[in-house]
This record gives C-alpha cells, sequence and structure tokens, in this order.
C-alpha cells in the first residue's frame, strides 16, 4: 500500500457543547467578578464611592503579595505554607526593631526583608537538600517560626510605651515614615496598593517574560524532563522559596504599618487568603496553571466578596461560607470543567 492508498486520519467534529465549556471555564470567573462588582453597585450606594474601591484593593493587599509568592512556589510544584507564618514574623520584627532597640523605620524594612529570605532558604534547604516534601517542609516551618515570633516578643504583642521584661519601658515607637507604608498614599492611591501593583507587574514579567519564569513552569511541568535538559532544579526551585519569604515579609511589612504595633496573632489568617487568591488565579481565562494576573484578579474578587458582604451587613462567619465556595467554584473550574487539566 503507497502513501496515497492510506486512509486519511479522521477528524473528530467541534461539538457546541466543547465551545460554551471553553469560553465558561476562559471567561467564568472575569464575568463573576463583574457580575458581583455591579450588583454591589446597583444595591449598595456606599459601593460606589471610589475611597472605598482603593480600600477593597488596600485590603487585599497583604494577600495578594502573599499570593504571589505562593504563586510562584506552585510554578515548580510546590507550594508555601509558611507564608502567613512570614508576614506575622515579619510584623513582630519591625515591632522589635523600632518600638523596643529604638531603629529607624529603614533598619525595620532591612531586618523584616532578611528575616523572610531566611525563612525562604530554611524552606529551600528542607526542600532541595533535605528533599522533605514541600508541602510538609513549609508546614513545619510555619509551626516554627509562629512559636519562635512568640518567643522573639515574650508572647506578648510590642506596643510604644510598654513595660520590659527588666521593668525598663520600651523607648521606640512606629516612626511617621514606616507607618506610611500602608497609611501613606500617592496622589490619592494609597501606597500598599501601589506596592501591591508593581509586585503584580515585576512578578508577571519574571515569569512570563524571561527565561527563568519559563524554566520555573518547566519544572513545575515535569521535574525530571527539565533536570535532564540540564536545568539546575534545585537553584531555581530554591529561587522560588527566597522570593516567596521575601514577598510574604513585604506583606508583613505592610500588615505592621496598618496595625501599628507588634501583634502576635498577626499573619495568622494570611495563609488562607493567599494560597485560596493563588488557587483561584488558576481557573482565570483557563489557564488551568498559576499565573500572576490570576492571583492578582483573585484578590481583587475576593476583596470585592469580602467588602460587599461586610457593607451589606452580613456576619463575618457568612462572608467565610461564601469565600469557600469561591474557592470551590474555583477549583471546579481548574478541576472539572477544563477537561482534567491539572495546577
Amino acid at each position: 500500500m503507497t502513501a496515497t492508498d492510506r486512509p486519511a486520519p479522521v477528524v473528530a467534529a467541534p461539538v457546541a457543547g466543547d465551545g460554551v465549556r471553553e469560553a465558561v471555564v476562559k471567561y467564568g470567573f472575569i464575568v463573576v467578578t463583574l457580575a458581583l462588582f455591579a450588583w454591589f453597585l446597583v444595591s449598595e450606594p456606599t459601593f460606589r464611592n471610589s475611597a472605598t474601591l482603593l480600600d477593597i484593593l488596600r485590603y487585599v493587599s497583604v494577600a495578594a503579595i502573599l499570593g504571589l509568592g505562593v504563586t510562584l512556589t506552585m510554578a515548580v510544584g510546590g507550594l508555601d505554607m509558611s507564608v502567613g507564618a512570614v508576614a506575622g514574623l515579619g510584623v513582630s520584627v519591625a515591632a522589635q526593631t523600632m518600638v523596643v532597640h529604638n531603629q529607624i523605620g529603614a533598619i525595620a524594612v532591612l531586618a523584616v526583608l532578611g528575616a523572610g529570605a531566611a525563612a525562604g532558604l530554611v524552606n529551600a534547604a528542607l526542600v532541595v537538600l533535605l528533599r522533605v516534601p514541600d508541602m510538609l517542609a513549609t508546614l513545619g516551618t510555619m509551626f516554627v517560626i509562629q512559636g519562635s515570633k512568640l518567643i522573639l516578643v515574650d508572647g506578648q504583642s510590642i506596643s510604644p510605651g510598654m513595660t520590659l521584661a527588666d521593668g525598663s519601658t520600651a523607648p521606640g515607637k512606629f516612626t511617621a515614615g514606616f507607618l506610611s507604608i500602608d497609611r501613606g498614599s500617592v496622589l490619592g492611591i494609597p501606597v500598599s496598593v501601589l506596592i501591591f501593583a508593581a509586585l503584580t507587574l515585576l512578578a508577571w514579567m519574571f515569569l512570563a517574560r524571561t527565561r527563568w519564569g519559563r524554566v520555573l513552569y518547566a519544572i513545575g511541568a515535569n521535574r525530571e524532563a527539565a533536570r535532564l535538559a540540564g536545568v539546575r532544579v534545585g537553584a531555581y526551585r530554591s529561587l522560588a522559596y527566597v522570593a516567596s519569604g521575601v514577598l510574604a515579609a513585604i506583606g508583613g511589612l505592610i500588615l505592621a504599618a496598618r496595625i501599628g504595633q507588634g501583634d502576635v496573632s498577626a499573619g495568622n489568617s494570611q495563609l488562607l487568603e493567599a494560597v485560596a487568591v493563588a488557587l483561584v488565579g488558576t481557573s482565570v481565562l483557563g489557564r488551568g496553571k498559576p499565573n500572576v494576573w490570576g492571583t492578582a484578579l483573585g484578590a481583587v474578587l475576593i476583596g470585592i466578596i469580602s467588602s460587599g458582604l461586610t457593607i451589606a451587613g452580613l456576619p463575618y462567619y457568612t462572608q467565610d461560607v461564601v469565600q469557600g465556595g469561591v474557592l470551590v467554584l474555583a477549583l471546579v473550574f481548574s478541576f472539572t470543567l477544563s477537561g482534567g487539566k491539572r495546577v
């Protein structure tokens, strides 16, 4: 039989339902976000205030920045469960540096960023060198950091004028420059929102426009294939965890400036929100994989829901149910409607 005698391959005819499902997967979450936004605009007059919209972005900035770190670790096939604890550590380190040791804000910023990078290095050592599964390693780090944070501040929140263990009074305070990280604004836009926007842009450029970002995705898709192709897999995975630690520390800086004291419980609730926005992001535009713009949109969606329900007067436990429902819906988009793609 010659090549011309062979039967032509059978091409499956497109099914109308596939197009609808693809459209739902690609644009479903964007439509849901816009629909909720429109509904709150119509039903809640306070929601139409531009200050309210900026407050929503300011509110979600911490979870979004932590979510960017989670996105980076998901890109290499991991998951950083310590981001909330690292953010809380950042709050304690900032308070300890300025209130107890009476240092300026710049020193506190460097100390917090250094603590975040150190936490990321510990995660990288556990995951890469000691080969502990990512989730278990970062869960262990989370508990260690939460305990260490309490030891660092003797189990109590740090505030200006407090009495220290030796009976003296804390000599320092949060400086006005440091507090402006969250309370300040530039041209009417909160500084924390500008930081959120800048980090989102940088993370997108890194992941989508550089070779290093593409290598991270390649490692996440098939670690062994990447290794056989000559990629230094351990170095790139370490990079992802250190970057995640630094991003969590930046979130901690914003939290410290927002709270204005070293609250020992700060950051405890941030883990779930950060993981939620990163998972929601995987369903945006049908990517089926962690991506920066999806994480940012996921954060905005959760912010719209939380703020809208708060303005509507619904109790907090109702908000938790709704946010959980959004996360479940996102997982359905990623795992079911997309035809079984894996994150």
